[in-house]
């Protein structure tokens, strides 16, 4: 697929259909002002490289699932994400990661969310109905 130069890359967060929830904007919410700065600043810098960031940034973890890296202090944020058709980073989820190894409970639910988003995606054949805009001016 060609695209033009002006295409940029959007921005998506994972929303649960049930209930409505996107827990990755959750998550960045309830962190101090300084954390979530710093997040947002590195979703913008993968913004800028479409979606691709090498170590220490991102990090591939499983088939098309990355994680987003941020330091924060004694902090280490993690958020899976994944591209998308038409340029969209999706962001799965996010977690606070307090282990040497990425626990595998994280890495199923980021799995969990990205299979409801492909499988969505496929009986709506819609991005726009299932994901949401990033809130906030990036």
């Amino acid at each position: 697929m060609i695209y033009k130069k002006e295409e940029k890359y959007k921005v998506r967060f994972y929303e649960d259909v049930k209930t409505g929830r996107k827990p990755v904007l959750e998550y960045i919410s309830n962190l101090s002002v300084k954390e979530e700065v710093k997040i947002l600043k590195y979703i913008d810098y993968l913004k800028v490289n479409r979606g691709v960031l090498d170590e220490p940034y991102s990090k591939h973890i499983k088939g098309k699932i990355r994680e987003l890296r941020v330091d924060f202090s004694n902090n280490r944020h993690r958020i899976f994400y994944f591209t998308f058709i038409d340029k969209n980073i999706i962001f799965l989820h996010a977690f606070l990661k307090k282990t040497q190894k990425t626990p595998p409970e994280e890495i199923k639910k980021a799995e969990n969310n990205y299979y409801n988003v492909i499988n969505y995606f496929e009986l709506r054949n819609s991005s726009e109905v299932f994901f949401s805009n990033l809130e906030k001016e990036i």
